[in-house]
């Protein structure tokens, strides 16, 4: 991912130098496995501990002869720590490096992730309760419908940011795993409780079977994961772009102090910040494509997933981390404007109240179809010739036979439709 939509947190886990730390760290947690199993002596391995590292710069000279980067690592490391280097990586396959390596990469961006749920979690029920009682339009097909609440918006996005938060924690469980069995999963050459207890010394588990690879549902389960949470946070993004909409305009993102709209109107105010993060989940979905079709490898494995993941794991977690962050920003600075939101509510003259008006109908008798066209006949007026939705229905006779003046007049009254707005937040918010 491009330096601008990338934080240094989550950059760092997908360096050169962090990605070589965590194969050494795989390699001495398996020679170690094997010195406590007699299969290598205690002194080599002690001199493994104390010599091994390795140079990102040189191994890149060595892979340009070898073309293989694991044999240039291991290259490497071997001119630090000498003679017992041959200990090293015994009876092993590269993919029990790089299989384990990356799914502790991961399990590192995950962690970053969450936090950033967490910080999204703590602005949107800081945000929902401030805005609780905030009378809003609810639109459907971006047409009016009935009343509700800024603050039950926000309680509702709060609701699937849980979500999100679960799925990634599923999904970084199907990835804590790691493998050391050897070319094609059959432990021919170590045995399985050298795995065990190597893995558990990383802080992984065994993938209970693997081929010459961990499996790749795992991984197709994590970057989906990370699609989903996209879809969420471009459903927030979409909303506040229309909500600053200047027809709507009843919330927008927060303008900067000498912030410049356009280069050419020196009025605008634009919804940029929302529509990078729509953009940017276009990509989030995009990698879970791409790990999807990871899964159908050949045989025990080919080796076409591997481009695929070394810009997918970076690029995907930087980019869901970038716009949790910006996202997060945004809503935390949101402007909401309540007066524009009455305003926008009494546009259409009430036809808030139709529903209303239909279930008094069929309270007082009248046939749901009749009832219906009872209340449509007065809303139609209202659309199309401007007319005051109170008066038509005080003006119809028909109607006016089946309910009594008060009854209509408190149809009106939207603080019974949000009555219920109280019990919504304790179920979501657990107070």
């Amino acid at each position: 991912m491009i330096p601008r939509y990338s934080r240094k947190i989550m950059t760092d886990i997908w360096s050169d130098n962090n990605r070589y730390r965590c194969w050494l760290n795989v390699e001495l947690a398996a020679v170690e496995a094997m010195a406590e199993a007699g299969l290598v002596p205690a002194e080599a391995v002690a001199t493994i501990k104390a010599k091994a590292d390795f140079d990102a710069k040189r191994v890149e000279e060595i892979e340009a002869v070898t073309r293989h980067d694991v044999i240039a690592f291991l290259t490497n490391v071997a001119e630090y720590v000498g003679e017992p280097s041959r200990f090293i990586h015994m009876g092993m396959t590269s993919s029990d490096v790089l299989d384990t390596a990356y799914n502790m990469q991961l399990l590192e961006a995950g962690s970053i992730l969450l936090a950033d749920i967490d910080k999204m979690l703590d602005v949107l029920k800081r945000r929902a309760y401030e805005h609780k009682d905030t009378v809003q339009m609810g639109r459907s097909h971006g047409i009016h419908a009935e009343p509700i609440t800024f603050g039950l918006k926000l309680a509702i996005w709060y609701d699937e940011m849980q979500r999100n938060k679960n799925r990634l924690l599923a999904a970084l469980e199907d990835v804590r795993v790691g493998k050391i069995s050897g070319a094609v999963g059959t432990f021919a050459h170590l045995p399985p409780q050298i795995e065990e207890n190597a893995l558990a010394a990383l802080g992984l588990a065994p993938a209970p079977a693997s081929s010459q690879i961990v499996q790749r549902d795992r991984h197709a389960a994590f970057f989906t994961a990370l699609a989903v949470l996209g879809g969420t946070l471009e459903k927030i993004a979409v909303e506040i772009r229309h909500l600053q909409r200047t027809e709507v305009y009843e919330a927008e993102e927060f303008f900067h102090q000498g912030q410049k709209g356009s280069s050419a109107m020196p009025h605008k105010r634009n919804p940029v910040l929302s529509e990078n993060v729509s953009g940017l989940c276009r990509l989030l979905r995009s990698y879970a494509l791409a790990a999807l079709e990871n899964q159908p490898l050949w045989h025990e494995r080919d080796i076409s997933h591997s481009s695929v993941e070394r810009v997918i794991g970076p690029d995907a977690t930087i980019t869901a981390d970038f716009a949790l962050s910006r996202l997060t920003g945004v809503v935390d600075k949101l402007l909401v404007y309540p007066d524009n939101m009455m305003k926008n509510l009494e546009k259409t003259g009430g036809l808030y109240a139709s529903q209303t008006l239909l279930l008094a109908l069929a309270r007082r008798g009248v046939s749901r179809e009749d009832a219906y066209k009872m209340v449509q006949r007065n809303a139609m007026q209202v659309w199309e010739h401007g007319a005051d939705f109170l008066q038509t229905l005080l003006a119809d006779a028909e109607l006016m036979e089946r309910l009594d003046e008060q009854t209509v007049r408190d149809a009106f009254d939207f603080k019974v439709q949000l009555r219920h707005v109280d019990h919504i937040f304790r179920r979501v918010f657990g107070e």
